[in-house]
């Protein structure tokens, strides 16, 4: 059973290579002043951070980032124990539905996602996520576009993004 806790801001440590960005805007400007009367109203999850002390976020980098504005020191947590490859999915999976996502943050998201669902499948990483084995007798690139709502060719077109320089990407964005 998963128990709710406070803990100290200063425990929590963003997602290694987390493509989501943490954007100063009107949204979270929203989200700060919520936090500000109410709260964090919903717990962020984390779980045990694999390269030092606190914890890792899995979901609510928003929440962390708009509390800390708040003047906030303790947010509301759940821990789950995850492996890295869970720890993938479970955050991409809890980000994808916002609004407003850039093309690189899908982009790289996507690409983490299918890296991550392939070695769950037991089966070697392939960046652009072109040549891909099949999974349950269906291509892995298939199963994760059904996931997210995209054709599969859009699903490696965005995937194909994460190749590009950075002031490309910046262009693309």
């Amino acid at each position: 059973m998963e128990t709710i806790r406070n803990v100290s801001i200063s425990e929590l440590h963003d997602f290694r290579n987390h493509p989501f960005k943490v954007e100063k805007n009107m949204e979270l400007c929203e989200l700060m002043r919520s936090i500000e009367k109410e709260g964090v109203l919903v717990p962020l999850l984390v779980r045990m951070n694999p390269y030092g002390g606190g914890y890792e976020i899995i979901s609510g980098h928003r929440r962390k980032e708009a509390a800390i504005w708040a003047g906030e020191t303790e947010v509301p947590i759940v821990i789950r124990e995850l492996d890295d490859d869970q720890a993938v999915v479970a955050m991409v999976d809890s980000n994808l539905h916002r609004e407003n996502l850039k093309p690189s943050e899908k982009a790289f998201a996507y690409r983490m996602k299918l890296e991550a669902m392939k070695r769950q499948a037991g089966r070697p990483k392939n960046n652009s996520g072109q040549n891909d084995q099949n999974l349950m007798g269906t291509v892995s690139r298939d199963v994760l576009a059904k996931q997210v709502g995209e054709s599969s060719k859009q699903v490696q077109r965005y995937i194909r993004l994460t190749e590009l320089i950075p002031e490309l990407l910046d262009m693309v964005d």
